[in-house]
């Protein structure tokens, strides 16, 4: 309706454009905590790439990691994300890891003009191939590199039933 493409049928441009906007500031919000938990998986993978030898050979580095995991994510990945739901992958987290690299905490709807959000995912498209413009590093392939992605809920039955399997430490010399 606010491209013009559907009739408004009696709707008033600005309380449509306000829903439009509250709506994409939660997409947002939501795409700033998947960046955080990303940001956080590329720490990690080049903190361990740094103390391994032949990895640390390699030249890798967050942006290495980012582009396996947004260009060139394994099949069971890509298959278990349109499991959930998510059609398109590559965008969720290229966005998701640009508007991290911009806001340093979840922005609010005052703090965005309308026009952003309107189009964030222009914008967020943008600050990912800046954010990786501006990152050096040898790529990572698949081949190389093999992960898997859980879900936060699937994660806690896996370490449960870890936990579990293991007898509790110091209690043999009792």
């Amino acid at each position: 309706m606010l491209a013009g493409i559907l009739p408004m049928d009696g709707c008033e441009r600005e309380a449509l454009e306000r829903r439009v906007i509250e709506g994409r500031i939660c997409e947002v919000k939501m795409l700033y905590y998947v960046g955080l938990d990303l940001n956080r998986w590329l720490e990690e993978c080049t903190e361990v790439a740094a103390h391994e030898e032949k990895l640390k050979e390699a030249g890798l580095s967050k942006c290495s990691f980012a582009s396996l995991l947004v260009a060139n994510s394994p099949v069971h990945v890509h298959a278990k994300l349109q499991g959930w739901g998510v059609a398109d992958y590559k965008s969720l987290f290229s966005r998701a890891l640009g508007l991290n690299a911009v806001f340093a905490c979840p922005p609010e709807a005052d703090f965005a003009q309308s026009e952003f959000l309107l189009d964030y995912h222009r914008y967020a498209d943008g600050f990912f191939r800046s954010w990786k413009g501006n990152q050096e590093g040898s790529p990572a392939t698949p081949n190389d590199f093999t992960f898997e992605l859980y879900a936060s809920g699937e994660y806690s039955r896996i370490l449960e039933r870890e936990w579990a399997d293991k007898p509790e430490s110091g209690a043999e010399g009792n």
